[in-house]
């Protein structure tokens, strides 16, 4: 039988007196798309942060592919083929499309003296312009992050993410902001990733039409605990997912 990808185990984290994780457990399989769920609050966003070692859990244990990865920073988890994209953009606005592209991962490419001796891109515009012909992008390639629409920076956050290679992916809130043109631009380009690469992806979203059509598996959270994990449909229709977020 394979082991999970990504295996999360009685995870708790309290700030004080308010417990924002209680005894969370899940496995996520490679290449599974899994939607996160939940009113704010619910603690889907410190969830991540203990998976990623931004935050430190008080209890519980996180594995990646088997290897025990509690507490480890986001860059050595990188390391491991673990990304993440942030709710708040890490776009550079002063920088163009492609230069962000190629600084996301100049720091997967050996240390500081071999940088030192390399092309000034490290070798990297071949790879970023896959990138942005993958994520559609051609037409704003040299212009500035900045000058670009919102929906536009969000597909170069995407492809910033995916530059390094990474074979787990944690996405936070992708939909936030995006119109639904745009929209369905990014859904579509990040199920095909899936596809192509076999790419595992964990999904924070509120937008119930994306995050529905985008996952094979939702997973809601409220008050800190799981309430439900199922598919989709078998989510949506969860009495206690519609009394306590989505309504009805």
């Amino acid at each position: 039988m394979t082991s999970p990808h990504l295996s999360v185990r009685g995870v708790f984290k309290r700030f004080g007196p308010v417990v924002a994780v209680h005894d969370v457990s899940f496995d996520v399989a490679h290449g599974e798309i899994l939607g996160l769920i939940g009113p704010n609050g619910s603690g889907k966003s410190t969830l991540f942060n203990c998976i990623l070692g931004q935050t430190a859990p008080d209890a519980g244990s996180v594995e990646v592919d088997g290897r025990r990865v509690t507490g480890r920073r986001a860059c050595d988890l990188s390391l491991l083929g673990v990304g993440r994209t942030f709710q708040q953009l890490a776009v550079f606005p002063g920088l163009s499309v492609l230069d962000n592209i190629i600084f996301a991962a100049q720091e997967h490419r050996g240390g500081m003296l071999g940088r030192l001796f390399m092309r000034p891109d490290a070798g990297l515009t071949e790879e970023a312009d896959r990138m942005i012909e993958f994520f559609r992008l051609g037409a704003v390639r040299n212009k500035l992050a900045g000058d670009i629409s919102y929906g536009q920076r969000k597909l170069v956050d995407a492809a910033m993410a995916f530059m390094a290679g990474p074979k787990l992916v944690l996405l936070d809130e992708p939909a936030g902001g995006v119109n639904p043109t745009m929209l369905a631009e990014l859904r579509e380009r990040l199920q095909t990733y899936n596809r192509e690469h076999g790419t595992t992806f964990v999904v924070i979203e509120h937008n119930m039409d994306f995050v529905m059509s985008l996952c094979g598996r939702i997973m809601a959270l409220a008050e800190g605990r799981i309430i439900a994990d199922g598919t989709p449909d078998e989510v949506r229709a969860d009495r206690t997912v519609i009394d306590s977020y989505l309504g009805g």
